[in-house]
Parts: C-alpha cells; sequence; structure tokens
C-alpha cells in the first residue's frame, strides 16, 4: 500500500530504507537509461552525419527524439494514473528498446529520424513514470533523504554520456551507441518485474482517453520545437519558416485550451495543471532549464571561438557546470527532510546562481579557463536544489490520484523551457553581434552550423577581431541566463506551497 501525502510519518526509518531501495534498483537503471541517452548520442553525431550523408537533416536526430519525449510525457503521466505506473513503465521500455534497435540499423539519416522518433515514444515516460514510482512509496517529506541517489543518477548519466558515446564511437562505430540501449532496456524490464511487483495498479474504471488532446498537443509541440530548432539557423528564410511554425502552434494550444475544458477524461487537466503551485513550480522550471540548458548548449563555443579549446578540452572545462547541480539538489533534499520546507531553498539557490551568473558575464574575457569553469561549476550548484524541489513540490499539490500526471507535466516544462531558453540565449548572442556590425554575425553562423571548422580559414587578425565581438556577445548571453534565473527565483517564492508535511 503506497503511503499516503497526509501520513510521512507512516513509516520509520528503518522500513523507509528497506522500501525505497526494493524499488530503485528499476526505477533508477529506467532514470539512468533516459538521462544517458541525452548525452551519449550527441557524441556520436559527427560521424552519424559522415556515415549516412545528409548532414543538413542532422538535427532532426535530435529534434525527432525531443519531439516525441514531450508529447509522450503527459501521455504516460495520465496512462500511468489509469492502467498503473509499472505496467506503463514495462511498455515505455519496450518500445524504447525496439526504437534503439531499429537506429541501430538504420540505412539513411530519414529513416534514422522515425526510429529516434519511435525511441522517443518509449523514452517520454521514462523519468517521469520512475519519479512517480518513488512518490507511491516514498512519502513527499521523506524523499529528500535520498535525493543523493537520484541526484547520484543524472550526474553520473551526465559525465559518463559524452565519454561513453565518444569512445564507443570511435572503437566500434556510431551505431554501437544505439546497440548499447536494448540490452539495458531489458535489465531495466526484468528488474521492473522483479521490484514493482506492489506498485499501485491504477483504476481504469470508465477512463476514456482523450485522443483528440493527445493530437492537439503534438499539433502544438512539434511545430513549437521545430520552430526553435530552425530559429536558432540564424538565416532570414529559416526565421520567416519559424514564425509560421509558431503560428500553427499557437492555433493548436487555443484549439487544446478548449478540448481540455469539456474531455471527460482530459490528457492536461487543467483543474490540476492550473494550481497555482502547480503552474508556478513549472514555470520556475521551464525558466530554470532554459537558462541553464542554453549555457551549456553554447559555452562550448565561448571556449572554442574565444580561448581556442579542443572540442575534448570544452567538454572538460563543462563537466563543473553539467555535473555539480547534483551537489545543490542533495544538499536541498536534507534540508527538506530536516525543516520541511521545500521551494525557499530553490529561491535561494536560484537567486545565487542569478549572481554568480552575472559575475560570469562581467569576468568574460578576463576570466581564465580555470576560473570561468570553476564559477560555472559555482552557479550549477545553486541551480541544482531546484530540480528536486519543484518535482516534490508539483507531486504534493496534485494529490496521489494525479502523481504521474503531475510528474510528467514537470518534464514538459522542462523541455519545453531548456528548447526556448536555447533559443532565446542564441537569440541574444546573434543579436548583440549583429548590433556590432561588420562580419562578426556571419562568422557565429558559420560557427553554429559547422563547428570551429567553420572559421579555419580566418587570418590571426580577423580571428582576434571575431574572438573581440564574441566577448561581448557572450557578455549579453550569460547576463540573458541571469535575467532568466532571477524570473525563476520570482515565480519559485510566489509558490503557495512553501511546507511539505
Amino acid at each position: 500500500m503506497a503511503p499516503r501525502d497526509d501520513a510521512p510519518a507512516a513509516i520509520d526509518a528503518a522500513e523507509l530504507r528497506r522500501v525505497f531501495f526494493r524499488v530503485f534498483p528499476a526505477v533508477g537503471l529506467a532514470m539512468f537509461g533516459a538521462a544517458l541517452d541525452q548525452t551519449i548520442v550527441a557524441a556520436a553525431l559527427p560521424a552519424i552525419a559522415r556515415g549516412l550523408g545528409a548532414v543538413e537533416h542532422i538535427s532532426w536526430v535530435v529534434v525527432a527524439y525531443l519531439v516525441a519525449t514531450t508529447v509522450a510525457a503527459p501521455v504516460y503521466g495520465r496512462l500511468g494514473d489509469a492502467f498503473g505506473r509499472r505496467r506503463m513503465l514495462l511498455v515505455g521500455l519496450f518500445v524504447y528498446g525496439l526504437g534503439a534497435a531499429l537506429c541501430a540499423v538504420a540505412p539513411s539519416m530519414d529513416v534514422l529520424a522515425l526510429a529516434r522518433l519511435l525511441q522517443g515514444l518509449g523514452g517520454g515516460g521514462l523519468i517521469s513514470l520512475s519519479v512517480a514510482l518513488i512518490g507511491e512509496v516514498v512519502p513527499p517529506r521523506e524523499r529528500g533523504r535520498f535525493q543523493a541517489w537520484i541526484a547520484a543518477i543524472f550526474a553520473s548519466a551526465s559525465a559518463l554520456g559524452p565519454v561513453a558515446g565518444g569512445v564507443l564511437t570511435e572503437a566500434f562505430g556510431w551505431r554501437a551507441v544505439f546497440l548499447l540501449q536494448p540490452p539495458l532496456a531489458m535489465l531495466t524490464a526484468w528488474l521492473a518485474i522483479r521490484r514493482l511487483g506492489n506498485a499501485a495498479p491504477g483504476d481504469a474504471r470508465g477512463f476514456a482517453f482523450d485522443w483528440w488532446g493527445l493530437v492537439l498537443f503534438a499539433l502544438f509541440v512539434a511545430p513549437a520545437l521545430f520552430a526553435l530548432d530552425e530559429a536558432r539557423r540564424l538565416t532570414a528564410p529559416a526565421l520567416l519558416l519559424a514564425l509560421g511554425l509558431a503560428a500553427v502552434a499557437a492555433a493548436a494550444v487555443w484549439l487544446l485550451w478548449r478540448q481540455e475544458r469539456r474531455a471527460k477524461d482530459p490528457l492536461l487537466p487543467l483543474e490540476v495543471l492550473g494550481e497555482p503551485s502547480i503552474w508556478r513550480a513549472n514555470l520556475c522550471s521551464a525558466l530554470m532549464s532554459g537558462a541553464y540548458v542554453g549555457v551549456i548548449a553554447f559555452v562550448p563555443m565561448y571556449f572554442a571561438a574565444v580561448r581556442g579549446l579542443s572540442p575534448s578540452e570544452s567538454g572538460f572545462a563543462l563537466l563543473p557546470l553539467a555535473v555539480l547541480a547534483a551537489i545543490g539538489a542533495m544538499v536541498a533534499g536534507r534540508l527538506l527532510s530536516r525543516t520541511g520546507r521545500g521551494m525557499i531553498w530553490a529561491t535561494i539557490g536560484l537567486v545565487v546562481a542569478a549572481a554568480l551568473m552575472a559575475a560570469t558575464a562581467f569576468g568574460t574575457g578576463r576570466l581564465g579557463v580555470v576560473a570561468m569553469a570553476a564559477l560555472l561549476g559555482l552557479v550549477s550548484i545553486g541551480l541544482g536544489p531546484s530540480f528536486p524541489m519543484v518535482q516534490v513540490t508539483v507531486q504534493v499539490a496534485a494529490g496521489q490520484a494525479r502523481l504521474g500526471t503531475a510528474t510528467a507535466s514537470v518534464q514538459f516544462s522542462r523541455a519545453l523551457g531548456s528548447a526556448v531558453g536555447t533559443a532565446l540565449v542564441g537569440a541574444v548572442l546573434f543579436g548583440a553581434l549583429v548590433a556590432e556590425g561588420g562580419t562578426a554575425a556571419e562568422l557565429f553562423v558559420l560557427l553554429v552550423n559547422h563547428g570551429p571548422a567553420g572559421l579555419a580559414h580566418l587570418s590571426e587578425a580577423e580571428a582576434a577581431s571575431f574572438r573581440d565581438s564574441m566577448v561581448g556577445a557572450f557578455r549579453a548571453a550569460f547576463l540573458c541566463a541571469a535575467a532568466l534565473m532571477l524570473a525563476a527565483a520570482w515565480f519559485s517564492a510566489r509558490v503557495p506551497k512553501q511546507r511539505i508535511l
């Protein structure tokens, strides 16, 4: 029997540890596989482009998976609430593993993109269902005790993904990256069957799936994410296409809102998602994720264009930002268990992170590589508390019956926020270069589309001038990220549910 949110003291410490470690091997491995996929494939993209050709379509491999996971997340959350989360986790693992196997044998870029779409339809529920399954058995306030284990999953996946992807690609070819995932999915499914036998079965009596809601949600997500991907190309035709796609997404949102108001079992229950603690926490999460992923996306360009680092050196310099958020998450988890206070730790962390991000902005061009990497690592620690605090707050506000839907809403807000934040930081960066005049903006487009190789033709004087322009542009981009963090802190402080009982 899952503990109720209003009875956190029902299990003593020893029993709580036993219950947690009964379910953690299965859900932890599911989280690890889903988190690893987000980074391990990125390392193989250059090799995929060389092997399959169609370099101009390489972004499809990333965007197709992102679209599918974003669409699938609320579907798994809603179906998990109705039919049981263990059952839906097994479905997700099967589809995810099948998609990965098809990726490994894809003969062309088009087939690979379709296989990634299928893989994303499976992977979309792995993280949210795993977190919800922990929520079934661990009372909200006590989840902080085990945050170290959850944070370790994401930290290890973030650190291992690029390294494993590079090693596998170099030693066995890019297909090995996808061949790693079906055995991982099968092992996770076996553990889920063995370890999650007491997971809540769900209550599907009278349930009617909201198919129109799913169609309209997909018609919003896909054009929106493709619009953001096109906008990052920073060319006039791409921007025009992005505006058209954005218009389609806006129309779909309006129709989706009307559909969800009248649906018997809505895909996105407005009465749940409209609860102030939930939508404000989700908006905080979206803004924070946008700043975090936006910085991660463009900092390697800074290290390459301004500091002259190789791709591998840039990767190592980025590690503190990518990994150290786990420390902030673990500290906040312990503070939650001791004090019962949740979002206050996210608010404090976000304010500190914003101040450090502003310091990074004003130090751009003067800070050494080690100092800048260390400062970005401290920013990451400040952002860390937001991850668990938003998750727990949203789950408690939604209640046990809508645990899956609420958990999936956090995943959706992070995915959409990451995409929007990356586009916004890129737009500020590009706009600052345009404002400076000269060829800096054109050279930046070359850097975005072709990497450091796109600047190989520059003379030493031209390269130095471009570096100076990039310093000013990155200062503006980092200040934009700091502003997003401050906005996230404001919404975090405005969440009504500040105590977790």
